[in-house]
């Protein structure tokens, strides 16, 4: 088994994915998980490449969210697509950036995501809340690669 495959159990997993769907009840914003090995590319670069590739540029109000983990290199990035962007401070994912990496300094990685999911969901609530007519247009399921 890859470290990848090793950085969090079927049951981890299943946590984080309830805490994405428990997230986007509050709001029309998509949030997403990636983990992979490792990476060549700066961590930001990959991230963005990672977005389109999982297809998180094409939401309707363009407000996706994408968490991605290169587990060998030690890096995450939380990168927010061009709607969120254009709405929010600068420092808009510092909280939620600080909150994962506390736990990840103290190896309790699922708690990390976990936290910063549920917070990426509050903060999406006020610029992107949740209507009768949200759908969910991308999968919720922690993605790899």
């Amino acid at each position: 088994m890859s470290k990848t495959e090793q950085f969090l159990t079927p049951a981890q997993e299943k946590r984080i994915v309830d805490a994405i769907r428990v997230a986007e009840k509050a709001t029309s914003g998509e949030i997403r998980v990636h983990l992979e090995k490792s990476s060549k590319l700066d961590p930001i670069d990959r991230a963005k490449e990672v977005f389109h590739l999982l297809k998180m540029d094409l939401t309707e109000l363009h407000n996706g969210v994408l968490i991605y983990v290169a587990v060998e290199d030690r890096n995450f990035v939380i990168y927010g697509d061009q709607g969120i962007n254009d709405v929010v401070p600068s420092d808009f994912w510092e909280t939620t950036k600080d909150i994962i990496l506390a736990h990840f300094k103290k190896g309790d990685f699922t708690q990390g995501l976990i936290d910063g999911i549920l917070l990426a969901g509050k903060q999406l609530q006020e610029h992107f809340p949740w209507d009768h007519t949200d759908t969910n247009e991308l999968s919720d399921e922690i993605s790899k690669g």
